[in-house]
């Protein structure tokens, strides 16, 4: 198993990790019912893209003989009614002046390391996603 998740009541859940016993806690949003407190399930979804780019991104990288601190990505969900789904995600990448002057050919290999990741890969094809690559466009 991967990790566990429990309902507390009142909307909210707690999430386990097991390999690591790190948890956190998640909320229904307040457009549906909750408190919006926490990540929603669907924040989380949008925000476990970019997690996943930059883990890849990291690690593609880290194979190229350096590192992206400071790299941040803002996200945006979208959510569409009827049914009630994420329609969108867009990513922001703020990348640190010590990152934006990469060659071309180091920048190609980043975006598309990024554009490729398994989380990427696995989101249905109905949910437009936009990345604004900053510095890196």
């Amino acid at each position: 198993m991967t990790s566990t998740v429990v309902y507390n009541g009142v909307l909210r859940t707690t999430c386990t990790h097991l390999k690591s016993g790190s948890n956190f806690e998640t909320d229904a949003p307040t457009d549906n019912n909750g408190k919006g407190e926490r990540f929603s399930p669907t924040d989380l979804m949008a925000t476990s893209l970019a997690t996943c780019m930059l883990t890849v991104m990291g690690i593609k990288a880290r194979t190229m003989d350096f590192d992206l601190d400071g790299v941040q990505v803002d996200v945006l969900k979208i959510m569409k009614a009827d049914p009630r789904r994420v329609g969108g995600i867009e990513l922001t990448f703020h990348i640190p002046g010590s990152l934006s002057n990469l060659d071309e050919k180091t920048k190609t290999i980043l975006r598309h390391t990024g554009d490729t990741c398994p989380v990427a890969k696995s989101i249905h094809p109905d949910i437009e996603v936009k990345v604004d690559w900053g510095a890196w466009a």
